[in-house]
């Protein structure tokens, strides 16, 4: 029950520049054969990652209609819902083909898990959060999600959640999954995978869940490719900042190792503030992309992050239709979805170990 994967030991090197690619490249993936539905498929980043590693993703569930939109829009779906989960297993009259799924895929929201957010004060509130903009608790959409799994019966499953769901009181959420996956006939493990280990420009860090129900016990989730520094993918076209903005003399003033501006802004105003102002070095990975990436700034070059910066970093393909094509939504697509290159490796792994056989 406690298997997760800290993934130390030699590194592979990433294959040549798989985190810059495009939609296009998808023409030329042999296809498996296999299939898989998302379900809070977001903004396509779960799926990009299936579709990288040959499976074809038949369709989704999103209940935020912005998302669902550019989810369209990019992915075309067979078979597209929008709407909450909770009325998606409601839902008598699903096709056939969704009852024959080699994978289950769902990103339950993880704000209330986070390590960032205010935890244990939300859990079992309903209010509106950001995503989906409805009155809703995302404290239990893993539970409701198992439902969605004891609903179609998937061969395998893959759900992905933040590291904060491992830690203090959010350990009975833990324990509570895998008894009701062990419920419902499903043999499940937990892994912490890190982006930085897979290929991915990001520290980006995630708890994965999966689960099957073809009898395997376990899979190896062990990854260990070449760190990606941030020089590495950095386009030079990152947003200017004005000599005399407060960001620009604190990026002067920060000193190298510190992670963000607050140190600085302490030395300068006297209180520590701009603590969520993340500093990026060319020599380091890219820290975890966020819905609002929008403050994060190189020490060498004095800007904030290009588009390209941010899209790269989580291993979105160049030609990602986000709709409005803007700065804050490509960055607020980004944070909140799976990095694809992620996703890839596990399903590449699930693959090869469970559904080659």
């Amino acid at each position: 029950m406690n298997n997760i994967n800290e993934q130390v030991g030699f590194f592979k090197q990433t294959e040549l520049a798989d985190w810059k690619w495009k939609l296009s490249d998808l023409d030329n993936v042999k296809k498996n054969g296999k299939s898989v539905f998302s379900c809070f498929a977001c903004g396509g980043g779960s799926t990009m990652g299936y579709k990288l590693a040959g499976y074809d993703v038949i369709g989704n569930c999103e209940i935020d209609k912005r998302m669902n939109d550019i989810y369209i829009a990019n992915h075309h779906p067979k078979y597209n819902y929008l709407m909450d989960i909770r009325d998606f297993n409601k839902l008598t009259d699903l096709p056939d083909e969704l009852y024959n799924l080699d994978i289950l895929d769902g990103s339950p929201p993880c704000t209330t898990f986070s390590m960032a957010g205010q935890r244990e004060k939300t859990w079992g509130e309903e209010k509106k959060f950001r995503e989906g903009q409805v009155m809703q608790t995302l404290d239990d959409l893993s539970f409701v999600f198992i439902e969605t799994v004891m609903k179609l019966k998937p061969k395998a499953v893959i759900m992905e959640n933040v590291e904060g769901i491992l830690l203090g009181n959010a350990w009975q959420y833990v324990q509570t999954i895998y008894r009701m996956f062990e419920e419902i006939g499903y043999h499940v493990n937990h892994y912490l995978l890190k982006g930085e280990c897979m290929g991915v420009p990001q520290t980006r860090h995630r708890v994965f869940f999966i689960a099957n129900r073809i009898g395997k016990k376990e899979i190896d989730m062990s990854f260990n490719y070449k760190p990606i520094t941030y020089k590495e993918i950095k386009d030079g076209q990152g947003r200017s900042l004005s000599k005399n903005c407060k960001t620009y003399k604190l990026l002067c003033d920060a000193r190298q190792g510190e992670k963000d501006l607050g140190m600085a802004h302490q030395r300068l105003y006297g209180k520590r503030s701009f603590f969520q102002s993340k500093i990026l070095y060319d020599n380091d990975v890219v820290s975890t992309i966020r819905a609002k990436s929008n403050d994060f700034f190189s020490y060498e070059d004095k800007k904030g992050m290009s588009k390209n910066d941010i899209i790269h970093s989580q291993t979105f393909p160049e030609d990602y239709k986000f709709i409005p094509d803007t700065y804050n939504n490509i960055s607020y697509v980004c944070g909140m979805s799976v990095p694809p290159i992620m996703i890839k490796r596990i399903a590449e792994r699930i693959y090869n170990e469970w559904l080659s056989k």
